[in-house]
């Protein structure tokens, strides 16, 4: 009977989802018949307002590898993880302040796009190849085969459709997001992803509250969830502790280097997260969005941490792995009619953060490799024809290689470290291409591939069999503290290029006339407001201790560091 139940509401909520995002984008917004054919299949007719901006960019970002990693990472951990949702306020803010008027003001569609209009067309083809190549071998693929495993961890998938083979189960799950989430991103383009987002983002917010709500109500055993918060404040009050020591997932030190270039990469280069701001109707509203969603990042902690540390009172000694953690919480304190709602929206997780990939992969590929390149005279129809079924090669490329992922070991660390090596190379470009204005294309170039090749080396060349003290060396340095002094020494050599050799006249972005540039009048406090905000519960929660302990045992540290993407970042 459960399983009947799980299934009909699973179906009725997924079904009222694409109904709803049917109804609201079937008619064309004001002023879209102004607007080609590939600037509405990309770039939703330079339409989205700030409550569709933010409710895409929440739940591109979420998904089931942050529910599953970070939540684990809190169980492993501690508080102190959730530098990956509070320290990305600080990214969001620099993207609304800073950022996103400048690209606005280009007109562009996509970061390679500005990247030529700043340097020049090699810059960008050599930009567009990183992210193409990226997304269509590591992102794609990794974000269905982590929804499809991820899903059954939380739900029992085989039990809940009669399955035994773990193989088949996974294999099914990867097909159904894969099919489901390309509907949505190659017939509705980014305007269908937008809505869908947001709709789904409500039901994941909303059931993620509710996993917290039952899982203190289970630790305050009958006494009600404010006697739980109470109890687990109470019972490991030094887990709730926002500084990480020297031992821990993410040293308070890191937040300074590679935690913030990579929120900053994130939430302000990267082209599956930034599409939807592209798509504003005008600065004003973009500002909203991305501020509304640092607003909404502050409360992050609450369903992607919380859990975790529930987790760790009910389960501590038990065995429990980190990854196993969310999941296991789940499945004992959701009852059962509330079972398809939840599954709905995890499959909507997954489906955002894929066909979000799935969408920008055609843009990269239409405007920058078929129409920059293959075919120039293209015409905007076939532009979006190009994309459309570039989108379905990758789809069907994604779903038939991600179910060969399995049984990979340290697939989350092997991912961190692709992600490393193309995040670093086009931030430090982005950022040298805004603030030096006569750095020349040639530094460009070396920047890119430089650092590309610097970071390759690093994680991949056995210095210990020929230079085993630089290995040494390399190994005591931290991940995040390697990626910034990577992206520092990128930065350092383009803007020393630019000083010998520089341009010979300094650049001037020209306005595109595309997009009203107006700001919002209050974008500028509420940036102050939140990074106080986030300040004020560092600041909280703050015990500095823990970076004097030395501890004897190293303490343990997660299977998985989940930045703030869908991958972990």
């Amino acid at each position: 009977m459960d399983t009947a139940v799980t299934l009909i509401s699973f179906v009725i909520v997924t079904g009222l989802v694409a109904l709803g995002t049917w109804l609201i984008t079937r008619r064309r917004p004001e002023g879209d018949d102004k607007q080609g054919a590939s600037s509405r299949y990309f770039l939703a007719g330079r339409s989205l307002g700030a409550v569709f901006i933010c409710g895409s960019l929440l739940l591109t970002n979420l998904s089931t590898e942050q529910l599953i990693g970070l939540n684990g990472d809190a169980f492993a951990g501690g508080l102190h993880v959730m530098a990956w949702e509070v320290f990305t306020v600080i990214s969001l803010v620099l993207m609304a302040l800073f950022f996103l008027p400048r690209f606005l003001r280009g007109g562009i569609a996509t970061i390679p796009q500005f990247l030529e209009n700043r340097f020049d067309h090699t810059t960008q083809v050599i930009c567009n190849l990183i992210f193409l190549v990226a997304y269509a071998f590591i992102l794609l693929p990794m974000i269905l085969y982590t929804g499809a495993t991820g899903l059954g961890d939380i739900i029992n998938i085989k039990a809940l459709l009669g399955i035994e083979s773990n193989t088949a189960a996974l294999w099914l799950m990867v097909w159904l997001v894969g099919i489901i989430g390309s509907i949505y991103a190659i017939f509705g383009g980014l305007r269908a992803v937008a809505v869908s987002d947001t709709l789904n983002g409500v039901l994941l917010l909303v059931g993620g509250f509710l996993i917290v709500g039952f899982g203190l109500a289970a630790v305050g055993k009958g006494d009600g969830m404010m006697a739980g918060l109470n109890t687990l404040v109470t019972s490991n009050p030094e887990r709730f502790n926002s500084i990480g020591g020297p031992q821990q997932a993410v040293p308070f030190s890191t937040l300074f280097t590679g935690v913030l270039l990579l929120c900053t990469f994130y939430w302000c280069t990267n082209q599956q997260i930034i599409q939807r701001a592209f798509a504003a109707k005008n600065l004003a509203e973009g500002q909203k969005g991305v501020l509304l969603t640092g607003a909404l990042k502050l409360f992050g902690p609450l369903y992607l941490v919380l859990p975790g540390m529930i987790a760790f009172h009910l389960y501590a000694g038990q065995d429990l792995k980190p990854v196993n953690a969310y999941g296991t919480l789940v499945k004992d304190v959701l009852p059962a009619p509330l079972t398809g709602f939840f599954l709905a929206a995890i499959v909507g997780a997954v489906l955002s953060s894929f066909n979000s990939a799935l969408n920008s992969t055609a843009t990269l590929f239409s405007l920058g490799i078929y129409k920059g390149i293959l075919r120039k005279d293209a015409s905007e129809e076939q532009v979006v024809a190009s994309g459309k079924w570039f989108a379905l090669v990758m789809a069907v490329a994604a779903m038939c290689g991600a179910p060969l992922l399995a049984g990979q070991e340290s697939i989350f660390g092997f991912l961190q470290k692709m992600n490393g090596m193309y995040f670093i190379p086009i931030l430090s470009v982005v950022v040298v291409g805004l603030l030096f204005r006569r750095v020349p294309a040639i530094a460009a170039k070396i920047g890119l591939l430089g650092s590309f090749l610097v970071i390759a080396m690093v994680y991949f060349v056995p210095f210990e069999d020929f230079a085993p003290a630089l290995a040494e060396k390399i190994a005591a340095l931290h991940t995040f503290h390697f990626l910034g002094l990577v992206f520092a020494l990128s930065v350092a050599t383009m803007v020393i290029i630019g000083l010998v050799k520089p341009r010979s006249e300094a650049w001037v972005q020209q306005p595109s006339g595309d997009v009203d540039l107006t700001p919002w009048r209050w974008a500028v406090p509420c940036g102050i407001a939140l990074l106080v905000a986030v300040l004020a519960i560092y600041a909280w929660f703050a015990d500095f201790a823990v970076l004097r302990d030395k501890p004897a045992v190293a303490a343990p540290v997660p299977e998985t560091i989940t930045p703030p993407q869908p991958t972990a970042p």
